[in-house]
């Protein structure tokens, strides 16, 4: 994979072929040159990777939100940078991206933390190729929502120790009003697989961080709790008790008006508790929860 990659854009599943390098914009909103919103410690990921109710004082994952993004989620917290207009985020060369990394990793975060990385794995490549020639010697993280391609995936082999990837939907009909994306749960669980082939079960250093493996995030959605225990009974008939983490999230928090009125409320702790404890009764080894305070605005970082 090169940069020529933009001029026939095939990096995501949509596949739309724009040529990116003479200004026109897929469905990712994005031209050739990296455009970031936000790099700084994070310290609300789960624990094996912030050092959140690991160690204190938290030192965080070192995070890189990349604006754009080829879904269209009409709940996305991050609407500011997922579908950019104007000037949103700072422009970064790939030597200048990878000396922000170093800056990371001097800082002592655990990790890199690349979000929503997709529609720039050429200059992500290249970026760690120099960052690493330079000096970087964390895992890196590839953060991201499932709707992946596999021959895209590939090119990230030995450049990614983690991967973070969404499972959103179960259902065609979910993914298709929410997201705006057809097929997802069959893409989802066949870029799943390619990650969990690159890295293998879960491994963890001594004092608890995660150094390789998969582990899989999934939002439960407002109305959507037995579509979500789908979920987590086809993550297990796939993967196991312990091929991959699961991360079962209960921060939704309605940042926008939607069409669903389902989707325009907080979700009910009840509910959140029946997927959890679906999850636990099939026997996930490696099971990241969140109390009732994660429903929080305070969860969405601020972006320039």
């Amino acid at each position: 994979m090169t940069m020529n990659d933009y001029q026939s854009c095939r990096l995501c599943p949509l596949e739309c072929g724009v040529d990116r390098t003479v200004g026109k914009l897929g469905r990712c909103r994005s031209g050739s040159e990296m455009r970031v919103a936000r790099i700084a410690p994070h310290y609300w990921e789960e624990p094996c990777l912030s050092g959140q109710g690991i160690e204190a004082p938290v030192k965080g994952s070192g995070t890189v939100f990349f604006t754009g993004c080829s879904l269209r989620c009409v709940y996305c917290q991050n609407q500011k940078i997922s579908r950019p207009s104007g000037d949103i985020g700072r422009v970064y060369s790939p030597r200048e991206l990878a000396r922000e990394l170093l800056i990371l990793q001097e800082a002592g975060v655990h990790n890199i933390n690349l979000v929503t990385a997709t529609h720039f794995i050429p200059s992500v490549i290249k970026t760690l190729d120099i960052a690493r020639e330079t000096g970087l010697t964390l895992p890196v993280v590839y953060n991201c929502s499932g709707y992946e391609s596999v021959s895209s995936l590939k090119m990230l082999d030995g450049y990614v120790d983690v991967y973070l990837p969404d499972f959103k939907y179960f259902s065609d009909r979910s993914a298709e009003m929410y997201s705006s994306v057809s097929n997802y749960r069959e893409i989802c669980l066949a870029a799943i697989r390619e990650m969990r082939s690159q890295t293998g079960a879960p491994l963890f250093s001594d004092d608890g961080f995660m150094l390789k493996g998969t582990v899989i995030r999934h939002l439960i959605l407002p109305g959507n709790d037995l579509e979500s225990r789908k979920i987590v009974s086809l993550l297990h008939d796939k993967f196991g008790s312990d091929g991959v983490g699961l991360s079962l999230m209960s921060q939704y928090t309605p940042v926008c008006e939607t069409p669903y009125p389902e989707l325009n409320d907080t979700l009910p702790r009840a509910a959140y508790l029946r997927v959890v404890e679906h999850a636990q009764k099939l026997g996930f080894k490696l099971l990241y929860t969140q109390d009732g305070k994660s429903a929080s605005e305070s969860f969405i970082p601020e972006f320039q």
